[in-house]
């Protein structure tokens, strides 16, 4: 008697059903986040065959991830099932804006993206490091793009674009605090943070979920440079980020990250003070602390960067069971538009190169398409259900349903939400030194920029902290009393 066959995503995730998608009610609209739907119609329409739009520029390793803490009464993925259970893994480093041959020492995110190839398929973290965003409605994220890219005229960055952006989004003031503090310039990639930035979601064998934040914290401790130096590196050597990841492996002076998370009962959210949903704050940890799960390290360089770094491909809606997403509307949208950016730039059978491809065994019925790297799966049927022994779906993997409520609309997410506080409370948590280099880094940044954009920001920031924005006006010439 032959061994039943699992159906997996491409990814090797397993299929929980594939004869319904995922609605808002048994009537109700799809859902964006029913990953599977959405991979099955791109994938056929893209059945009869660039450089990153975002992240162009990168390095990455392969390491190993190890269990170190028991967090199996919340999840029922496999990888998490015992301490000491061990996946390979690999990491892909980045910055958000600049070209592929831009240097590395530049003011800008860190793009922070980890594949584990487990036993059930591939989980692909994709955060940066930092945990918060500029965002937190998907819609704006093709305008805030290119409002940090070059000016459609000069061809240059151009800082009045970005400023003028900033000024009218008010959610983003958390953001470029980060930004324009000392993180904003990690002295290597392996003396940063990651995090997964979004809420993620887990959930158990007895049907439980538990939104959750994932944090990587670097071994190597958190080391910074300075404006100064950072120019001096990018004028001298700018793929140093990328020369120095990968000698130190060479060395064996491997990176290591404790990877932590915080857990919040399902039931918390809809009581939370603040919308634990929303990609532009963070949990207090003095709320829900973090918990050690595991080790991430890195230790093997890659043989051909383009084959591994260029060709890499992370999916946000790579989740085997136990792991899962969750309202955050940037995140929903993410599931999508990851995919969809990797079927542009590398095809639609991405998953089958190396890079790429499960550690563990594959049943799909994805077929066709250029750059095709297998045997296209022989003689197995090509549609399901079919009566000839292939692969099907099964009901065990199926993520708890999540309860929704509200009308469809298009609501504003800036109505009563807070913008300022958080940011305010990242700037006050700096030393005396810290808020100095912040606010001459913004300075710095906002030179030239038109005085009635200038105004605009500080008056969020003075919103934030009275004397973050005091310091800024002063700093570019401005009465704060002119601020109003």
């Amino acid at each position: 008697m032959s061994t039943k066959k699992i159906m997996t995503t491409a990814a090797g995730c397993p299929v929980a059903d594939n004869q319904n998608s995922m609605s808002a009610g048994s009537r109700g609209p799809l859902l964006m986040q029913d990953v599977h739907l959405m991979e099955k119609l791109a994938h056929f329409n893209r059945e009869r065959v660039s450089e990153r739009v975002v992240h162009a520029k990168g390095a990455g390793a392969y390491g190993t991830f190890t269990v170190t803490g028991d967090i199996s009464k919340y999840t029922r993925a496999a990888l998490f099932s015992e301490e000491g259970k061990q996946c390979e893994v690999f990491t892909r480093f980045s910055t958000v804006a600049g070209e592929l041959g831009s240097a590395d020492t530049v003011r800008d995110p860190r793009g922070f993206a980890v594949k584990f190839y487990t036993e059930e398929g591939n989980w692909d973290l994709v955060g940066n490091n930092t945990p918060v965003f500029f965002i937190r409605d998907p819609l704006k994220f093709p305008d805030f793009i290119p409002s940090q890219k070059r000016h459609p005229v000069t061809g240059l960055r151009d800082a009045t674009m970005q400023w003028d952006f900033w000024s009218l989004s008010p959610e983003s003031l958390h953001q470029v605090t980060w930004l324009f503090g000392d993180r904003g310039l990690p002295s290597t990639l392996r003396h940063m943070d990651g995090f997964g930035s979004h809420t993620f979601s887990v959930w158990n064998n007895d049907g439980e979920r538990y939104w959750v934040k994932w944090h990587l914290k670097t071994q190597q401790g958190i080391e910074c440079m300075s404006v100064k130096e950072a120019g001096e590196i990018a004028a001298e050597n700018p793929d140093y980020h990328r020369q120095e990841l990968h000698e130190s492996i060479e060395r064996g002076d491997c990176p290591k990250w404790t990877v932590k998370v915080q857990i919040m009962p399902e039931k918390d959210a809809e009581g939370y003070n603040i919308n634990p949903f929303d990609l532009t704050k963070v949990w207090p940890h003095a709320d829900y602390p973090l918990i050690e799960v595991g080790v991430m390290e890195l230790n093997r360089n890659p043989v051909n960067h383009f084959a591994e770094v260029e060709q890499v491909a992370f999916g946000p809606g790579n989740l085997p069971p136990g792991l899962g997403s969750s309202p955050d509307k940037v995140l929903q949208a993410r599931l999508q538009a990851y995919p969809d950016a990797h079927r542009y730039r590398i095809g639609v059978n991405h998953t089958q190169l190396d890079v790429n491809k499960p550690r563990c065994p594959v049943h799909s019925y994805q077929r066709d398409g250029q750059t095709r790297f297998d045997g296209n799966g022989g003689s197995a049927p090509v549609y399901q259900p079919n009566g000839f022994g292939g692969a099907t779906e099964d009901a065990s993997y199926a993520e708890p349903p999540l309860r929704i409520d509200g009308d469809a609309d298009r609501y504003n997410h800036r109505d009563g939400n807070d913008d300022y506080t958080q940011a305010g409370n990242l700037y006050r948590l700096m030393d005396e030194d810290a808020k100095k280099r912040l606010i001459g880094n913004i300075v710095g940044a906002m030179q030239g920029v038109p005085r009635e954009i200038q105004v605009r920001q500080i008056r969020h920031f003075t919103k934030a902290d009275p004397a973050y924005g005091e310091g800024l006006a002063r700093g570019l010439g401005i009465d704060p009393a002119d601020i109003g």
